[in-house]
């Protein structure tokens, strides 16, 4: 039996050229549920289904938060985002339909006034797929499948889809198909004692199992089987990145929002000729580079894929391991698009990817890329601000001043390394880690707690600041009420001399 994992796959990766949008601004607010409970609410709602009439038993099955509360956000600029996502995924938009609501119906989000008009809509339009700028429940995607003439595809269907496009490496095709399959898992619809595969009869469990459970069953087996696959791709990649430890390089990451021109910046700093799209999600493997500051001290460069408003978690989750590089980064470069219209919002969303991947405290350098689209007085603003360092990447503007601020931040080949001390809370499996602070700084005090070793170390700061994600500050975080400005995670002890 093909499993449901790859029916559903080719479904999506086979998006046609025919496409009629549906965005949905949501102008009430709902009562939120954690996206855990979520998917549990999904998976047992599964198999109830029913095709005799329009399905309501997702009640407390609501859309992300961040769409339900999108009144601050240009809802235009968000639909002309939407159509962007569309086209990178091959599709031809026939038409678009906008609908404002309090808010999403439980059954199809739209309405069953608005259902009738998208179907024919979409018949009259001969589309082949119907695209919602928006992530559908389980019972609200049976529905709509059931009244629309071709097939239905959620907003994070389609950005699974464009993953899966740009995907080249194995790491990437299995990340991919990872998430595809966690997406899949809790949308099986079945039909319960109608889908028996068995049979019954005398000693066995009634009807069987049906065919939902054994596609259930497939899907997790499969995912399993990914999982143990990527693992085996991460240990070779963890190997790689210890024998570049061995030789300590700074790593600078370049992150960002799709589309804001970090292929190009990498290019221009690299010279790696690196593929630079206006598509989104062009760059989806990491790209890992070295190039040489002035000072002649050499830096490793990483160009990673980019994020978008209501990226779905598990992409988030799926890639981890290749967002590791931004992770270990000691500087972080946030590549903003100056002529975005919704700057300050695609700001918001990269910010809140970094604190799920617990890097918000890097050390970060705000680069407005992209100031050749803007006016001159718009570019003669940005380039007196102190906040931001303006380029164009494309046109080479302002990369002699980006140049500088890294070398800045990182300090040049001659600079001195202060010494400094830090507490660290390693699990016991980092033995490598543990190791190469026990080799190169003293330890003033080590002691077990469980599975993990908590050491006091004292030396080199750009040491201790390379194991910072084992630093104890980060472990255990108190409540201390209001969020103060955060202290430094390194405490500078003493600065070493240089006599010539």
């Amino acid at each position: 039996m093909e499993h449901a994992a790859s029916e559903r796959s080719a479904a999506v990766t086979a998006v046609a050229e025919k496409a009629v949008l549906v965005a949905v601004e949501i102008t009430g607010s709902r009562r939120s549920i954690p996206a855990a409970a979520l998917m549990a609410r999904s998976a047992a709602s599964i198999g109830n289904s029913s095709d005799d009439s329009i399905e309501d038993d997702d009640e407390d099955f609501v859309v992300p938060k961040a769409k339900a509360v999108e009144s601050d956000v240009d809802f235009e600029s968000s639909l002309a985002e939407f159509e962007e996502l569309a086209r990178s995924a091959g599709a031809t938009i026939a038409a678009t339909l906008v609908q404002r609501r309090g808010r999403p119906d439980p059954a199809t989000l739209i309405g069953i006034g608005k259902v009738e008009e998208l179907a024919a809509m979409a018949e009259s339009t001969e589309a082949d797929v119907v695209l919602f700028d928006h992530d559908l429940t389980p019972t609200q995607l049976r529905n709509l499948e059931k009244e629309m003439p071709c097939r239905v595809i959620d907003r994070t269907q389609l950005i699974l889809d464009i993953f899966a496009r740009h995907a080249r490496t194995r790491e990437g095709h299995l990340q991919v198909e990872l998430a595809q399959l966690e997406y899949q898992l809790p949308r099986l619809a079945g039909k319960g004692k109608s889908m028996s595969q068995l049979g019954g009869g005398i000693g066995t469990r009634g009807p069987g199992e049906t065919r939902i459970e054994t596609d259930r069953r497939v899907i997790r087996g499969r995912i399993d089987h990914v999982k143990a696959q990527l693992e085996q791709v991460r240990r070779i990649r963890r190997q790689q990145r210890q024998r570049r430890e061995s030789v300590p390089v700074p790593t600078v990451a370049l992150v960002g929002y799709t589309n804001a021109g970090k292929s190009t910046l990498f290019n221009a700093l690299t010279e790696a000729g690196v593929l630079a799209s206006s598509r989104m999600f062009a760059t989806l493997d990491p790209k890992l580079r070295q190039f040489v500051l002035p000072s002649r001290r050499k830096v490793l460069l990483s160009d990673t894929v980019g994020f978008i408003r209501n990226l779905p978690h598990a992409l988030v989750t799926s890639f981890r391991a290749t967002l590791e590089e931004v992770e270990r980064a000691e500087l972080l470069l946030h590549v903003r698009d100056a002529s975005s219209a919704i700057l300050e919002e695609q700001k918001m969303q990269v910010e809140a990817v970094l604190a799920e991947l617990e890097v918000a405290r890097t050390p970060r350098i705000e680069v407005l890329n992209k100031i050749d689209l803007l006016s001159e007085p718009e570019q003669q603003a940005l380039l007196g601000r102190k906040d931001v360092i303006a380029i164009s990447a494309a046109k080479g503007v302002g990369l002699d001043v980006l140049i500088a601020a890294i070398e800045d931040r990182i300090g040049g080949e001659k600079a001195p390394d202060p010494t400094a001390e830090a507490e660290f809370r390693i699990p016991q499996r980092e033995g490598r880690t543990i190791a190469a602070l026990e080799a190169g700084c003293s330890i003033e005090s080590k002691r077990f707690d469980g599975s993990f070793v908590v050491m006091l170390a004292r030396g080199p700061a750009s040491l201790l600041n390379r194991y910072r994600r084992f630093q104890e500050a980060d472990v255990a975080k108190p409540d201390t009420g209001p969020v103060a400005r955060p202290k430094r995670r390194v405490r500078r002890i003493e600065t070493a001399t240089k006599t010539r």
